[in-house]
């Protein structure tokens, strides 16, 4: 199936919820960006994650994730729509350590020490920024731990990606529940254990689950209403208009010490890999443009 997100709400739990099926579009992101396993790991888990805020959000608001550790894979940093739009990359996508108790090694990878910082655009005068300490750098944990803290949202979220023998992405997708209020706190006790109690989040999408399947497991038989489904893709909005803009941004000097190398200057987009070329003649223009 397509990549999709199904957003449900019940009013008998009083929780919303939210699962997707990520797996093209983190595999058009990895492929991209050239990720190891490790490195793919981690930037499958944090994109489903955004897709999964990005949702709660509407009109033209963005979500960022900024996953910043000690460890060699450096940071993460993704950002999504309410579109189910996203893209993201790895400060380190050579990373790729060996497993550890059979699990991809993501704690070791982005380091157990180091900061999530979540902004969102809501379309007001200042940006909304959270900042939390990694919790365990397992990404689901951390964001749940962030949306619980600083939003006093008690939720829970599940996030898988597992590469394929060829070095793809075999499957990627997760869900997010989240209790709204007052909390009905019979009812989240029963889905936490639920939850736990399910098999790994891989095997169900890797048997042929598909979103809404995956919140029937975890609601058993507490009665849900589907609001909507919402297509999930990769996509960055970048393009040679506001790479231009961004050269502006050096300054004429810069523009015109650029110029005099007399070769083209390449500007690759870090979310999407995507080269733009500029020649001498195209940067003296733009400093002419800005004189």
């Amino acid at each position: 199936m397509n990549d999709q997100l199904v957003r449900v709400i019940s009013d008998e739990a009083n929780v919303r919820a939210m699962a997707c099926l990520t797996t093209a579009t983190v595999r058009e992101a990895c492929a991209r960006h050239a990720t190891l396993p490790t490195a793919s790991v981690a930037l499958g888990r944090a994109m489903t994650g955004a897709v999964l805020l990005g949702a709660l959000l509407k009109g033209r608001q963005r979500v960022s994730l900024k996953f910043e550790g000690n460890g060699p894979l450096g940071k993460i940093v993704v950002e999504a729509d309410p579109m189910c739009l996203v893209h993201g990359y790895v400060g380190n996508p050579a990373v790729d350590l060996p497993l550890k108790d059979g699990r991809f090694d993501i704690p070791g990878a982005l380091g157990r020490a180091g900061l999530l910082t979540v902004t969102k655009d809501l379309q007001l005068k200042t940006p909304y920024q959270g900042v939390v300490n990694l919790v365990s750098s397992e990404i689901a944990e951390d964001i749940a731990y962030y949306l619980t803290d600083s939003e006093q949202t008690p939720s829970a979220m599940g996030l898988t990606t597992i590469p394929d023998e060829r070095g793809g992405i075999a499957v990627a997708g997760g869900f997010l529940i989240q209790s709204l209020p007052p909390a009905n706190e019979e009812a989240l006790d029963n889905l936490m254990r639920r939850i736990q109690s399910l098999p790994p989040l891989a095997k169900m999408f890797l048997d042929g689950a598909t979103p809404k399947e995956i919140l029937d497991r975890i609601f058993g038989d507490i009665p849900f209403e589907i609001l909507g489904h919402q297509d999930v893709a990769f996509h960055c909005g970048c393009s040679r208009d506001r790479i231009e803009q961004a050269l502006i941004t050096l300054g004429v000097e810069e523009i015109k010490s650029l110029a005099e190398q007399n070769e083209d200057t390449v500007i690759t987009c870090e979310f999407c890999r995507e080269p733009y070329a500029f020649s001498p003649d195209d940067l003296r223009r733009l400093a002419e443009e800005r004189h």
